[in-house]
This record gives structure tokens, C-alpha cells and sequence, in this order.
């Protein structure tokens, strides 16, 4: 069965930000290299992810001997949806356009099902909104449950 996916960027950008959101009280900026090694994520790659992350605002960059990232607002100022925005653009369930719009209800049924891919995404997006990095940090160090814990059985 298939399913709605984060993209790779996606949750690598996330690891990341999160990394450096668990280690926002330390003195200067993440070298890109430290980052990599915390979390698991392959050098390049992050650069990369990096880069659109502060094209976004939500990082800053100092170069040079101890330079490297940092967060560029307070953890609880970004939501995991600034977050998967900034490297994979608007946070929809798929490209299937709008109801109404081109021709899109041409055929049977499929106005209703366009609808309702843009709710999903809607509702997807709302949520993302709602968790903050800040609420990341929380879980990671266990001081707020984990969203399936929260949720219950």
C-alpha cells in the first residue's frame, strides 16, 4: 500500500533543524560537518538542505575558522510546515490542481475527488502548522509525550 511521504529532504531538513535546536544554548555556530555526524545525514546532501533552509530564513551561515549554522529564530518560531515548505515548496497531498479549474471536472467524479485531495492537504498542512520545533526538543527529551503516545491507542 502506498502512502503520503515526507521527501527525503524533507526529513533530513527536519533532523537537522532539530539538531540544532537541541543544542541552541551552545556557544557559535554548527560546523556542517558536526551536523552531519550528529545526525546521521550525509555531508553534501545537508549543504545543500542548508542552503535552501537559509534562503528561507531559517537558518544563518557564518563562514570561516568556527563558522557553520545557526537557528535564525527561537525554536518555538518554527513549524515543522516553515520547515518542509522551505525545501519542498507548498505542503499539498499531490499535483492534481484545482476543482473548477482547467477543465478538472471534465469527468465523472472527478471534482469531488480533486476536493477532497485539497482538504487532506489542507488538514496535512494545518497540523504541520501546530508543531513547533520547540515541540520536537520537548519530545526529544522526553518532556512532552511522542504524537503517538499523545494520540493514544
Amino acid at each position: 500500500m502506498s502512502a503520503v511521504k515526507v521527501s527525503t529532504r524533507g526529513d533530513y531538513a527536519s533532523r537537522a533543524l532539530l539538531s540544532l535546536a537541541l543544542h541552541v544554548d551552545e556557544q557559535g555556530p554548527t560546523s556542517v560537518r558536526d551536523l552531519a555526524e550528529r545526525t546521521g545525514l550525509p555531508q553534501p546532501y545537508l549543504e545543500q538542505i542548508l542552503l535552501a533552509l537559509k534562503g528561507a530564513g531559517l537558518v544563518r551561515s557564518k563562514r570561516g575558522v568556527g563558522g557553520g549554522y545557526v537557528l535564525a529564530r527561537h525554536p518555538k518560531d518554527i513549524a515543522l510546515s516553515d520547515i518542509l515548505a522551505a525545501v519542498d515548496g507548498p505542503i499539498v497531498v499531490g499535483d492534481f490542481g484545482d476543482p473548477h479549474t482547467g477543465g478538472a471536472c471534465d469527468h465523472e467524479g472527478q471534482c469531488v475527488v480533486l476536493a477532497l485531495w485539497a482538504h487532506v492537504g489542507n488538514h496535512m498542512r494545518t497540523l504541520l502548522e501546530q508543531i513547533s520545533l520547540d515541540d520536537l526538543v520537548a519530545m526529544a527529551e522526553g518532556r512532552a509525550p511522542w504524537p503517538a503516545e499523545a494520540d493514544g491507542p
